[in-house]
């Protein structure tokens, strides 16, 4: 189990540090100046040359490069001079010191993903510390929606294989398919928060934490949670009915099933004790690659429905080419990706015996 888990880290960081590379390199190859983009309109030259040397832009692009990988890094080494870029600078940096060579200190800290262009002083990790929570409340409670329904649908389509009530369930999950989420955001957003707002008392647009009408405190309104979970629940939700039913159809006509059968075990206890459980590998399968694609796919879906998480904050990132939040945003959900697939791994041999963990 050790090795496994060490192994599985292992090609973890080598699969990060690819993102780390691609990142960088799509970012900086871009048409553009960053130290314009931070100044707006401003065009004092002095200012911008010293933008340049604070964060290192006028160095080469290799150099550029090697800084980034030095404020990613838990371990990573600082100058003592002020004019470096790798200043060890407390305001920047929450660091413990390791050890101290020359000019050169050695600390060990968080990644820094580095300040926002357009947030003056503020940290991405800030940023992004401050909208994932929201992000994660809406995967999580459209994942939920998505097991839950998505697998007794499932069942229900194989039970009774071939009955119109098969394939209306099919027709539904074709079309939860086929429609994209921000189509489906839209008309969700326009009929229930709108048409039928008087029934409902849903509204078009809100987050999870909004101003009372005094503007004095914050409250949790879950309401808001109801239409954009239900919304970005849909595509996965479509999946996992296919899967589920295929599954389970393909189990029904293995030969312990028979047996069971035979016994005079009823199809409640079959399906309970037996099936659900062996049919559950490519669900799961499923399911975490959609968790954790909703991190990214909750872009369009949190700007049409106002809420505010890590998605609305990539597409605020993008109008207003706020680089580092795009990049630091895109490294978290890469970093998501790669936990939930080791953890699914893990996942695999609790269900399935025959799977060893090596």
């Amino acid at each position: 189990m050790i090795n496994y888990i060490l192994n599985k880290v292992f090609y973890a960081l080598l699969t990060l540090f690819g993102v780390v590379t691609v990142i960088f390199l799509l970012f900086n190859v871009l048409p553009g100046d960053p130290a314009q983009m931070m100044m707006g309109q401003n065009e004092d030259s002095e200012q911008l040359a010293l933008i340049k040397q604070k964060y290192g832009f006028d160095k080469p692009l290799s150099t550029q490069y090697a800084y980034y990988l030095n404020d990613l890094s838990p371990i990573s080494f600082h100058s003592k001079n002020p004019a470096d870029y790798t200043y060890l600078d407390e305001g920047k940096y929450s660091a413990t010191t390791l050890f101290t060579i020359s000019n050169v200190t050695t600390v060990l800290k968080w990644p820094f993903l580095r300040e926002s262009f357009t947030k003056q002083g503020k940290n991405v990790s800030q940023v992004i510390s401050e909208t994932l929570p929201n992000t994660f409340v809406l995967a999580v409670s459209a994942i939920t929606i998505a097991i839950i329904i998505g697998i007794l649908l499932g069942i229900v389509s194989a039970l009774f294989k071939d009955h119109w009530l098969d394939k209306s369930i099919q027709v539904f999950s074709t079309l939860g398919m086929s429609v994209p989420s921000f189509f489906s955001a839209i008309l969700f957003a326009w009929f229930f928060g709108f048409v039928l707002h008087e029934y409902t008392n849903l509204e078009m647009t809100g987050s999870l934490f909004e101003l009372d009408d005094f503007g004095e405190k914050v409250e949790i309104k879950w309401k808001n949670l109801i239409l954009p979970a239900i919304v970005l629940g849909i595509r996965p939700l479509a999946v996992v009915i296919q899967l589920m039913r295929n599954s389970l159809l393909e189990i029904f006509n293995q030969d312990y099933i028979r047996t069971a059968r035979a016994k005079g075990l009823s199809e409640f206890q079959i399906i309970r004790k037996h099936a659900v459980k062996n049919a559950l590998n490519p669900v799961v399968t499923a399911i975490s690659g959609w968790f954790a694609s909703m991190l990214a796919g909750a872009v369009f879906v949190e700007y049409i429905f106002g809420w505010n998480g890590l998605g609305k904050e990539i597409v605020n990132a993008l109008n207003t080419l706020d680089l580092p939040v795009i990049m630091g945003s895109v490294l978290v959900i890469a970093l998501v990706f790669i936990i939930i697939n080791i953890f699914v791994d893990v996942i695999y041999a609790w269900l399935d015996p025959k799977v060893k963990l090596q």
